[in-house]
């Protein structure tokens, strides 16, 4: 390697790791795509996505074992490698395969220099490092200030200009940010890239940068491995630096949900980059959040509580009081059941309270008047079926933070107090941190549950929605008993020393409801992902009919056939199914656990182990 080329390679390797906020990487997460290893899902367990979390000095390692493998195959030099990789999406096989399928596409594309070879001879052509260039006097192109020619003064086109000139365009080009890594010849029409070594280069003859605008130029420099990588990305939790790369292997989709994890603790979607919503798929969510945030709802609430003044058309809420409302904008007076002035309102209408105008107008269907009313009807509902569902997503996300919460503050104060008082290593107690983090899991999964709802079954009434209502209720109950143990039985540990055998007892319960509790989500979430298999639609009435006249005629014809083919049937199947399958038929934690869920049907209660 020449000397040129190790001074680059060093450039890369300088230390200012301190941009980035991390720790030292985990040794229990595989590398890269050859060493990531298989992530087994099974068909009853959450599919995983194989992904590790980089810090800054990770970031720059990968980035320079990538330099050095296509340096070491295209035999080129690192500050040709570099814009290469970058043009290619830092992927090595892709570019080697373009290189040697068309190089000198590939060069002419990447605003690099033709071979020698290719390279038509130029008398007033100088090579950007050559020692042997011409230094003759020349007229800057831009201010056309006289000025001696270097190999500084052009970036090997032939198009010359002044060291001021140089250095002014190249700090501009570093304010317009990660684009300047892509910097062409000032000369319009020209496309040949200007070397990095403008920008990092000190010595006197180079253009001169700030240290600001260096900095900045290193920063984008190194920070484009994740930038344009599509197997990285960065951490999205506020003021965490860190990166999360996955296999290149790895099945995610555009738009499908997939979850990971931060060593900052963070856990976010690699699709959209949301927080994690697993099993709810990526549009879903968006909508979800897009409405939250709506002024729509604020309409949409206005229609259902108000009324428009008859004469100004102000909106107008009514809390309490007579029929007789007063608008506060118009002065006008009229009545708030049929919107008529109320000098025309009295005993034979009804007096105060009433309006029997509003009725018959009602009754009997008056123009313009029913429809008014069903569109009233219709935003009233649609608001309270919201609010449903966004009431119940909104306190499982803020039982969410609290279990984490709880858990940050298990394990900077409470973890040290309950093995002081009960005499058991850290180590030992590792089950409770497990617990909490399953719980504040738990409530995440849930909270999205009620967006999947809200869209999935807005005009559906079928089994699959009665199922998907049964069990989001059992699932529920299950979190609470985990719940419940963490919060109140645990608490008895931390008053005061226990008995060895009881605190043993409460380690063996505790750990027990986790294990179940984990497996009976994580079979919840495949089975929303996979949009219920197993629960058979209701037939229609027509289906029936035709089911009907092909039967045969028989003692029992009248009679409902195959019973636990029907939907109620195939809910209460499915459900005992999934409990089999997580808890089996076990004795301990399950059998203490036991519950009753009741019959989405509306008939006798269903009993299952935990």
């Amino acid at each position: 390697m020449s000397d040129s080329d190790a001074s680059y390679d060093d450039y890369y390797a300088s230390d200012d790791s301190d941009a980035m906020s991390g720790s030292d990487a985990d040794e229990d997460l595989v590398l890269d795509e050859e060493t990531f290893g298989d992530v087994a899902a099974g068909e009853d367990e959450t599919p995983a996505v194989a992904f590790r979390s980089l810090d800054a000095a990770e970031v720059r390692e990968r980035q320079r074992d990538a330099v050095a493998r296509v340096t070491a195959v295209l035999q080129i030099s690192p500050e040709e490698a570099a814009p290469l990789l970058r043009a290619h999406k830092w992927n090595v096989n892709h570019l080697n395969d373009s290189w040697f399928a068309d190089e000198a596409g590939v060069r002419a594309k990447s605003g690099l220099l033709p071979t020698p070879s290719d390279r038509s001879t130029d008398a007033t052509t100088s090579v950007v490092g050559s020692s042997g260039s011409d230094e003759t006097n020349q007229t800057c192109q831009v201010c056309f200030e006289a000025f001696t020619r270097t190999s500084w003064t052009n970036v090997g086109c032939g198009h010359d200009f002044c060291g001021q000139c140089w250095s002014g365009y190249l700090e501009a080009k570093v304010d317009d940010g990660p684009a300047c890594l892509d910097a062409r010849c000032p000369r319009a029409g020209c496309a040949t890239r200007v070397p990095e070594s403008f920008f990092a280069a000190e010595t006197r003859a180079a253009p001169s940068l700030s240290a600001a605008a260096r900095a900045k130029h290193a920063s984008f420099r190194w920070r484009s491995f994740v930038d344009d990588n599509p197997n990285v990305k960065w951490c999205v939790a506020p003021g965490c630096e860190r990166a999360v790369e996955v296999a290149s292997g790895s099945a995610v989709g555009p738009t499908s949900a997939a979850d990971v994890s931060c060593a900052c603790g963070a856990s976010f979607c690699w699709a959209c980059a949301e927080e994690a919503h697993r099993p709810v798929d990526c549009a879903t969510v968006r909508s979800w959040l897009v409405k939250n945030s709506a002024e729509s709802e604020n309409m949409r609430w206005i229609l259902a509580h108000t009324k428009p003044c008859p004469r100004c058309s102000r909106p107008i809420e009514k809390s309490t009081g007579c029929m007789h409302m007063t608008c506060s904008q118009c002065k006008h007076d009229f009545c708030w059941m049929c919107l008529g002035a109320w000098a025309d309102h009295g005993e034979r209408t009804g007096g105060y309270y009433a309006c029997n105008r509003y009725e018959r107008a009602k009754s009997s269907g008056a123009p313009g008047f029913s429809a008014e009313e069903a569109k009233r009807e219709a935003a009233k509902h649609s608001l309270e079926r919201y609010t449903h569902y966004y009431e119940r997503w909104a306190a499982h996300g803020a039982s969410q933070r609290k279990a984490l919460a709880d858990r940050e503050e298990w394990e900077t104060r409470k973890a040290r107090r309950l093995g002081d008082l009960q005499n058991t290593p850290p180590s030992q107690l590792r089950f409770i941190a497990d617990a909490l983090a399953q719980i504040a899991e738990c409530r995440r999964v849930l909270k999205w549950t009620y967006g999947f709802g809200y869209y999935r079954f807005e005009k559906d009434e079928s089994a699959k929605k009665r199922f998907f209502e049964f069990a989001q209720a059992d699932a529920e109950g299950t979190l609470e008993r985990l719940t419940e143990a963490v919060e109140t039985e645990l608490e008895t540990f931390l008053t005061e020393a226990r008995d060895a055998a009881e605190f043993g007892a409460f380690r063996g319960k505790l750990a027990g409801l986790t294990d179940i509790t984990h497996k009976y989500f994580d079979t919840l979430v495949v089975e929303i992902e996979r949009g219920f298999p197993g629960v058979a639609e209701a037939p229609t009435p027509a289906e029936e009919a035709r089911a009907a006249e092909r039967a045969e005629p028989g003692p029992n014809a009248d009679a409902p056939r195959g019973g636990d083919a029907r939907p109620d049937g195939v809910i209460r199947r499915i459900s005992r199914g999934i409990r089999e399958a997580v808890i089996g038929n076990g004795e301990g934690v399950a059998s203490r656990t036991r519950s009753r869920a009741p019959d989405p049907s509306g008939g006798e209660e269903v009993s299952g182990e935990r």
